[in-house]
C-alpha cells in the first residue's frame, strides 16, 4: 500500500466506490462563491452524478472511498476483511487536495465519500469528518459533499458530519433483519436504526434552529438517504417495498436506493451464484416512485406482485396493479379526481396536471389525451373521454398482450 502513488490509490478507491448507488446531489440548499461571497465552488440544489441538470450543466461528483480496507467481514462486500483484493488508503489531506484539484480543473462539482472501517468506527468517522471540515473551514469549499456515516460511531461524530455535509447516509444494507444477521453478522439492525433515528432528530433540530435564529448553522440540508442490496438474500420485492416504506415513515428519508447484488471473487457459498436481473432493480425504483409521487400505499404496491412476492419484469408496477384491480377503471379524464388519474397506466404527473388544467376549459377527447402521453395504446383501456369509452376492452382476458409491445429479434446485418 505504501508504494502506491495518488493515481494508483485513486484507481483502486474510485473503482471500489462504484457499488454505492446513493450519489444524488439533489435537494440541498444553494450556495455560491460568486460576487461578494468568498470561497470556492457552488451548489445549485439539484443534479446527480454524471447527469444533466435542467439548465444543461453536467453535475458530477468525485466518488471515492477513504480506504477499501475493513475490519468487518460482510459476505456480500468486495472489500470485506477476507477478500483478496488490492488495498489502498487515502489520508484526509489527500482527499481534500484531490477534491480541490479536480474542482479547479472543472472535472467535478462535489464529493461523495465513503469508507471501509479501519481501526475502529470512531477513528474512521473522525477521518471522514476531517475531510469535510477541512474543505469547508480551511478552504471555504461551497460545493456539494455527501458523507457515508458509520452507525457504530459516536453520535457526536455523526452530528459533526451533518454540520459539514449536504447529505449524510447510513446504509441499512439488507431488507430483513434475518438477512443482515446471516450475511453481515458484525452489523446490528438495531444500531443502524438507532443511528438513523438520531440523524432524523438532529436534522429536525437543525431546521427548527434555523427558523428561530438566522445565524444557526445548516445541518445536512439535503437530508439523509440509505441503500439496500437487492438479490443477495432471499427477500422478495414485497419485503423490500415494505421495508422502504417503513424507512421513509420512520426516518423521513430523502431517498432509498436499490443496488442489485453483484457476484464477487472468492464469494461465500451462501451467496447467489449470479446477480439478479437489472430490470428488478428498475422495477423497485418504479415502485418507490409510485409510493412517493403517485399516492400508492405500500400494500397496494405489494398487491401488484405475483404469488412469489416479486414484481413482474415485463411490465411496470402501475400497469401490473391496474391489470389486477380492473374494477377501478375506466377513469373519466373529464371528471375523475387527481388521485385516480395518477393510477392510470401511461399517465405521469405532468400529463395528469395538464389534463386537470385543460379540462377546465373544454371536454377532453381521446386525441387530446394522446398528445400528453408517449403511448395512447397503454392508456386507452383505462380511461373514458368525451368521445371514447373502452366498453369491454378493460375486461379482456388478453388485455396485457394487447398493451405490452411484442419483442422483436433485431437482424444482425440489417441495413
Amino acid at each position: 500500500m505504501a508504494q502506491l502513488d495518488t493515481r494508483g490509490k485513486l484507481a483502486i478507491l474510485a473503482d471500489a466506490a462504484k457499488y454505492d448507488a446513493s450519489c444524488a446531489s439533489s435537494g440541498t440548499s444553494k450556495r455560491s462563491s460568486a460576487g461578494k461571497e468568498k470561497g470556492i465552488g457552488s451548489t445549485e440544489g439539484m443534479g446527480i452524478c454524471h447527469a444533466y441538470a435542467p439548465d444543461g450543466r453536467c453535475i458530477s461528483l468525485l466518488k471515492i472511498l477513504l480506504t477499501n480496507s475493513c475490519i468487518f467481514d460482510c459476505h456480500y462486500c468486495i472489500n470485506r476483511k477476507s477478500s483478496n483484493v488490492r488495498r489502498a488508503r487515502f489520508s484526509a489531506e489527500e482527499v481534500v487536495n484531490l477534491t480541490l484539484s479536480f474542482y479547479r480543473r472543472n472535472y467535478i462539482e462535489g464529493l461523495f465519500l465513503s469508507s471501509g472501517i479501519i481501526n475502529t468506527p470512531n477513528y474512521t468517522m473522525e477521518q471522514l469528518v476531517e475531510v469535510a471540515r477541512s474543505l469547508r473551514e480551511d478552504h471555504q469549499f461551497r460545493g456539494y459533499i455527501h458523507l457515508k456515516t458509520i452507525p457504530d460511531a459516536d453520535p457526536e461524530l455523526v452530528r459533526q458530519a451533518g454540520l459539514h455535509a449536504d447529505r449524510v447516509s447510513i446504509n441499512v444494507e439488507l431488507p430483513t433483519v434475518g438477512g443482515l444477521k446471516r450475511l453481515a453478522p458484525e452489523k446490528s439492525a438495531d444500531r443502524i436504526d438507532g443511528a438513523m433515528k438520531e440523524m432524523k432528530t438532529a436534522i429536525e433540530d437543525g431546521h427548527d434552529a434555523r427558523k428561530k435564529y438566522r445565524a444557526a448553522p445548516k445541518f445536512a440540508p439535503a437530508g439523509q438517504s440509505t441503500q439496500m442490496i437487492v438479490g443477495a438474500d432471499s427477500a422478495n420485492d414485497g419485503d423490500i417495498v415494505t421495508k422502504a416504506s417503513t424507512l421513509y415513515d420512520r426516518f423521513s428519508l430523502r431517498r432509498v436506493y436499490y443496488s442489485a447484488f453483484s457476484p464477487i471473487p472468492d464469494a461465500s457459498a451462501i451467496l447467489p451464484l449470479k446477480r439478479p436481473p437489472l430490470m428488478r432493480e428498475h422495477r423497485l425504483y418504479q415502485s418507490d416512485w409510485l409510493m412517493r409521487f403517485y399516492g400508492f400505499l405500500p400494500r397496494e404496491v405489494v398487491a401488484a406482485t405475483g404469488a412469489d412476492g416479486m414484481l413482474p419484469l415485463d411490465i411496470d408496477p402501475k400497469l401490473a396493479w391496474a391489470l389486477k384491480f380492473r374494477e377501478t377503471f375506466p377513469v373519466d379524464v373529464n371528471r375523475a379526481p387527481r388521485e385516480l388519474l395518477l393510477r392510470v397506466p401511461g399517465l405521469g404527473v405532468k400529463a395528469v396536471n395538464a389534463i386537470i388544467a385543460s379540462r377546465r376549459w373544454r371536454a377532453l377527447r381521446l386525441d387530446d389525451v394522446g398528445r400528453l402521453t408517449v403511448s395512447i395504446t397503454k392508456v386507452r383501456p383505462f380511461i373514458a373521454a368525451a368521445d371514447w369509452s373502452p366498453i369491454a376492452l378493460t375486461d379482456r382476458a388478453d388485455l396485457k398482450t394487447q398493451i405490452v409491445p411484442k419483442k422483436e429479434q433485431l437482424e444482425l446485418f440489417a441495413a
